[in-house]
């Protein structure tokens, strides 16, 4: 079955809450968060967060992020603070290879946001949302060695490390090494 055959086209809006974040659509108003994730040194080289904010930058990242639920890409999702009605990060949930039974998380936090269990939330509410409204039978997260705090947000949603895959991603125009990470669906009870 075709991810148009249970959703149609384009995908649907998708939102959902947690204890303290919740995932929704991108809007004007959270072009404050791209505007500090663009001065970040990583974020802006391994996403489409703009190097350079402007507010004509902020909002066309705000559209990209609308285009791609609309072209079936998947969903790219704020991460906002509940009590807070701020956004603090991005999370996307990629379906380009459902039809394989596979999907894709990504996810990165503005300074401002990190330290408060905002990745580690959104990863666990948006991985069981897929479980249990998608036909998936691995989840997959990829991480660079060195980056600590994702790989301990990874474990703490349930991802297990599985292999390293040598120059498996583009990061600033260099090829870089990645720890692969999957999550695979809950057992059916007995």
């Amino acid at each position: 079955m075709t991810i148009d055959a249970v959703f149609g086209s384009p995908l649907p809006d998708l939102a959902v809450v947690g204890v303290t974040h919740e995932l929704r659509s991108f809007q004007a108003g959270d072009a404050h968060v791209v505007a500090e994730a663009s001065s970040d040194s990583l974020i802006p080289l391994i996403t489409t967060v703009p190097a350079n904010y402007s507010d004509e930058e902020g909002l066309a990242f705000v559209n990209r992020q609308h285009h791609r639920r609309a072209a079936g890409e998947g969903w790219s999702l704020a991460i906002v603070h509940k009590d807070r009605q701020l956004a603090v990060g991005q999370i996307g949930l990629w379906i380009s290879h459902l039809h394989k039974g596979r999907a894709e998380i990504g996810y990165w936090v503005a300074e401002s946001g990190r330290g408060l269990g905002a990745a580690a939330e959104a990863v666990e509410l948006l991985a069981a949302w897929a479980f249990a409204n998608l036909t998936v039978n691995r989840l997959s997260l990829f991480i660079e060695p060195w980056n600590t705090a994702s790989i301990k947000t990874a474990e703490h949603a349930g991802f297990d490390r599985e292999a390293l895959l040598r120059n498996w991603e583009s990061v600033g125009g260099m090829p870089k090494d990645m720890w692969s990470y999957v999550k695979l669906p809950p057992a059916p009870a007995d």
